[in-house]
């Protein structure tokens, strides 16, 4: 089977190792700029693809590229994290079409971030089919939980990520080698099931002390490493809360810096 992979992440790069390990053919590497916090950037996937001889595009408009993918002859695309919606006509490109990987009911930008403040209690990782044009609705074909709690930082789920992504998208194209009309469920199309999430921008983060402490707590643990921090400002000082705790009715920070 031949893959062409669409996205950003050391996650993405990881499942590209194991998926060449397990006999898969990389016919195509698409990417774009990394984010500040990504410790893989786009020279890495060129890298990637000049060592296999491969394709190579870092751009933010894969739906300019459609003629390029056609002539390509991969059978599927693997994607994370790719910067921007991807059209049908993209999607149309390869004959199994486009897997992604996210969590169901949040879609679009900075979803586990938006799971944990929300006090959400467990992180589904679903692998889907991409529906060209829509944000993270196709079918799901992979899922994988973690649960989280109060004190759950944002780097321990980018953690979990990282181990178990890689090995989720081997079982899922594993199953579509063997049934390419495999499928573990339809997603639900009821607005109220779904959680439109939009990127999250550097003042997102600063704490709003009116907050309950959950509250207060869950942000600064959605905002941790490796992110910037949650911050506030204390005699005109800016001061950037990376390790907090609760007891009982008091937060506790022991790790902080002030600018």
């Amino acid at each position: 089977m031949k893959i062409a992979l669409i996205g950003r992440t050391s996650m993405l790069m990881k499942t590209a190792d194991l998926l060449m390990s397990n006999g898969f053919e990389i016919g195509a590497v698409i990417t774009s700029p990394a984010a500040p916090e990504y410790s893989i950037t786009e020279k890495d996937y060129e890298k990637l693809a000049n060592s296999l001889n491969v394709y190579y595009a870092c751009t933010t408009k894969i739906n300019y590229i459609v003629d390029d993918l056609n002539s390509l002859n991969c059978d599927i695309g693997v994607s994370m994290n790719y910067s921007s919606t991807i059209s049908k006509d993209v999607v149309n490109c390869f004959n199994l079409g486009i897997l992604n990987a996210h969590l169901p009911r949040y879609r679009g930008n900075a979803t586990p971030n938006w799971a944990i403040i929300n006090g959400e209690q467990n992180i589904p990782l679903c692998i889907q089919y991409m529906i060209g044009g829509e944000l993270d609705s196709g079918d799901i074909i992979g899922k994988e939980y973690k649960k989280i709690d109060i004190s759950t930082k944002i780097g321990e789920i980018y953690d979990w990520a990282e181990e178990v992504t890689p090995k989720l998208y081997l079982d899922v194209l594993n199953k579509i080698k063997e049934d390419n009309s495999y499928r573990l469920y339809e997603q639900s199309k009821n607005k109220h099931d779904i959680i439109r999430c939009y990127p999250r921008l550097p003042e997102d983060s600063r704490i709003d002390w009116s907050k309950s402490n959950i509250d207060i707590l869950r942000l600064i643990n959605a905002s941790s490493k490796p992110f910037s921090g949650a911050y506030g400002f204390y005699d005109d000082k800016k001061i950037v809360f990376e390790d907090c705790q609760l007891f009982e009715d008091t937060i506790l920070c022991y790790s902080w810096t002030s600018f």
